[in-house]
């Protein structure tokens, strides 16, 4: 296969570097969803502490109105996770192979390789 020219290596490199900044948000929200799961078990421990100390009502207004509560309409953080990388994430993460096969062979990393050479006179 012949090498790509200059500016679709550009181009190839704009796309991986897109995808590599979704695979952070992917990780957030992974990171999200990991939090929130560890605030809603800590209620549990203080919905038993107020209790314990007699405020039964600020103990009955944690269990009814945050424990287990949405994040979002009809969606705990998990639904989120999955949504996210059964829809967006996929079809990033397909165009950008597809891209990757039809222009450089499937070859990752080809602008990082081209700044390499360019760089380091030693490589």
């Amino acid at each position: 296969m012949n090498e790509p020219d200059d500016v679709t290596t550009e181009a190839l490199g704009k796309l991986s570097e897109a995808l590599e900044t979704v695979e952070r948000v992917r990780g957030h929200l992974y990171s999200a969803h990991q939090l929130v799961g560890k605030a809603d078990f800590a209620l549990d421990e203080a919905v038993s502490l107020f209790m314990q100390a007699g405020h039964t009502a600020t103990a009955e207004r944690i269990q009814r109105e945050l424990i287990g509560r949405d994040v979002i309409p009809g969606h705990w953080t998990f639904q989120i996770v999955e949504e996210f990388d059964d829809g967006y994430y996929a079809a990033f993460r397909d165009v950008e192979g597809q891209a990757r096969d039809h222009h450089a062979g499937g070859r990752r990393h080809l602008y990082e390789a081209m700044l390499k050479r360019r760089r380091n006179h030693s490589a």
